[in-house]
């Protein structure tokens, strides 16, 4: 009688990730974000709820989309969504996005051969703005772990205004070996450390046209060690003031910048 093999740890945590996926829901609110959901082909859509005077503003939107509205009063809007956030009578449930495989997307996907890594960046706010200048300066994708990072939400979508539909958002399971393959597909990885010895606009020019990795971490700790060592260069922006700290998404958009002209 023959044994099971056992799999690998990364395999099972894989096929739970795709199982947690599929049960997984989305709200998304806000007019922008609900009609960017609405009009992408490549969303899956399961609810929609407005108040009569936003579906008036989405009403183009919703007639392409084949999904029916629940039309509600404002003092009925009830959708399991944060207290005080401005829905603004708007908000569809949906399943998270799937972009494809990882390898795929990073080295023959739409965009420049550039991507954005945040390891451990956990603020929705922060990746919905990253997002946002990723799509602004043609990046192929924004890449975190699949833990301790910011989950698809409605304040995300909402501050990526539109960019969540758009540019690719992939979860790895494991970080340091999502980059060890960037580095194989022939990328060169840039950790964004304030006290590096080499400006990042210098990193970009070493790099010679081959394709960039830009990795940032959170606020405060920065990058963990293991990061830092599967990183190609350490490199810091240039500040003028006595004061030389970016926020990580303000960080990310002069990284950006600096990748394109390079």
């Amino acid at each position: 009688m023959k044994t099971g093999v056992k799999k690998p740890a990364w395999v099972v945590d894989k096929e739970r990730g795709e199982r947690r996926d599929a049960r997984e829901t989305v709200w998304l609110f806000g007019l922008h974000a609900v009609r960017d959901a609405l009009e992408n082909p490549n969303r899956e859509k399961l609810r929609l709820v407005v108040t009569k005077n936003a579906l008036d503003k989405l009403e183009a939107a919703v007639a392409a989309s084949g999904l029916a509205p629940e039309v509600v009063e404002p003092r009925h809007f009830d959708v399991p969504i944060d207290e005080g956030s401005v829905h603004q009578g708007a908000a569809v449930e949906v399943k998270p996005l799937n972009w494809g495989r990882f390898e795929d997307v990073c080295a023959a996907g739409a965009g420049l051969p550039l991507v954005v890594l945040l390891d451990r960046v956990t603020d929705p706010h922060n990746v919905g703005a990253i997002l946002r200048s990723a799509e602004v300066f043609g990046a192929r994708a924004v890449i975190a772990p699949r833990h301790h990072s910011a989950p698809e939400t409605g304040a995300l979508a909402k501050t990526a205004s539109g960019a969540l539909e758009r540019q690719p958002y992939l979860k790895v399971t494991n970080l340091s070996e999502a980059m060890e393959e960037l580095k194989a597909m022939g990328y060169i990885l840039i950790g964004l450390d304030g006290e590096a010895g080499v400006t990042l606009s210098d990193a970009v020019t070493a790099a010679g046209g081959r394709p960039i990795g830009l990795v940032l971490g959170a606020e405060g700790p920065g990058l963990r060690e293991k990061t830092r060592e599967t990183c190609d260069h350490l490199a810091r922006i240039p500040f003028g003031g006595g004061f030389g700290s970016l926020n990580v998404s303000n960080a990310a958009a002069v990284s950006l910048y600096a990748a394109t002209r390079g």
